[in-house]
């Protein structure tokens, strides 16, 4: 390792309750909070102060205790343990290491809002309630959020690494800013932003009783927090590409209603496919005409989540499950299921990786 390169170090601390070291570090040590994550529980985060940078790290064994961050490519492809003369240990990990995707672990998959699945507090204050326990072995993560009181959001101007990211309004409104995308947005029922990878934005307001789900890929993925961009940003950049996804923010209310990949129901597509270049699409599924068919698909991730009314979803060798809103489905390629007796009001979110997939 040579001199050339970006070096960043950092004391790695263990901490068997991180919450309380959030208000301990950030409080009463005035300490800056740079990084955090998991979102929806966080277990590890990174603050920076006092001319010290220290990562807290519910998992960490804290030895070595020290690490050393750099952009030298001989540690690109991972972690590296150095052993000084003396016998101290050193960390040396790569500074900004790839994005991996892990493979998806598929299967079947029902959550029902029903069951009291545990609602967590996670990053901001917000309230998480898990939509796929097993996280499919590490591929995505679908998140119920809801706040309950509403008002201003005690949030940063921060960003996430990730492959792909859905932020889909189920209740309520809120007010989000993003880089290059112009004054705050309000995000009401129904609509939906994507939020390219690494873009800057920062949530500012919300109703009361606002719910959103969030879907991420993979599961276990990084926020950042940015304490030198201020948004709004000076420039409107609508076709910017991050990683080759653009920004998406598209409206319930100018939808287009066409027939669906599945017969008798009706679909509204959220653009989200094109602007991904197919890595992930988003629709929105209601009853249409005619009965409901037996199906299956080809996806790799197929996420659907009742919005309104009821149906009972049939899958082969498996007994039916009613569902009603705020339930959550997943089904693996190849799997047989129909999304019988629907009630008229029935409206899914469905979600998939690829955007792009053949149903039979």
């Amino acid at each position: 390792m040579t001199n050339t390169h970006e070096m960043r170090a950092e004391v790695c601390l263990s901490t068997t309750d991180l919450r309380a070291d959030l208000k301990f570090f950030g409080g009463t040590l005035g300490m800056r909070l740079d990084m955090i994550y998991p979102a929806d529980d966080p277990s590890v985060a990174v603050y920076s102060g006092h001319g010290l940078r220290v990562r807290l790290d519910q998992a960490a064994d804290v030895n070595p205790g020290l690490r050393i961050l750099t952009d030298d490519p001989d540690f690109a492809d991972g972690a590296t343990v150095l052993t000084s003369p003396g016998g101290t240990q050193v960390d040396v990990l790569p500074l900004n290491p790839p994005l991996e995707l892990p493979k998806t672990d598929h299967a079947f998959v029902v959550r029902r809002l029903a069951d009291q699945a545990p609602w967590v507090i996670g990053r901001a204050g917000m309230q998480y309630r898990d939509l796929i326990p097993n996280r499919l072995g590490g591929s995505i993560i679908a998140s119920h959020i809801r706040i309950p009181d509403g008002g201003p959001v005690p949030d940063m101007v921060h960003f996430h690494k990730v492959g792909f990211q859905l932020i889909f309004c189920y209740r309520g409104w809120v007010d989000v800013v993003y880089e290059d995308q112009g004054p705050p947005i309000r995000l009401t029922a129904g609509d939906c932003f994507i939020q390219p990878p690494e873009i800057r934005h920062r949530v500012l307001e919300a109703s009361d009783g606002i719910e959103v789900i969030e879907i991420g890929v993979p599961a276990e993925h990084i926020t950042e927090i940015d304490h030198d961009m201020v948004l709004p940003t000076p420039h409107l950049r609508p076709d910017r590409e991050w990683q080759g996804q653009k920004f998406v923010f598209n409206e319930a209310a100018n939808a287009a209603w066409t027939p669906a990949r599945l017969p008798g129901f009706i679909v509204r597509d959220t653009t989200i496919a094109k602007n991904t270049k197919g890595v992930a699409g988003v629709t929105v599924i209601r009853k249409g005409q005619g009965d409901p068919v037996w199906t299956s698909h080809d996806a790799d991730i197929h996420f659907t989540f009742v919005m309104e009314g009821t149906m009972t979803l049939e899958g082969e060798g498996k007994d039916p499950y009613q569902l009603a809103p705020g339930d959550a489905f997943v089904t693996p390629p190849g799997m047989q299921t129909r999304y019988a007796d629907p009630s008229a009001d029935l409206e899914l979110l469905e979600v998939t990786l690829p955007g792009v997939f053949a149903t039979t």
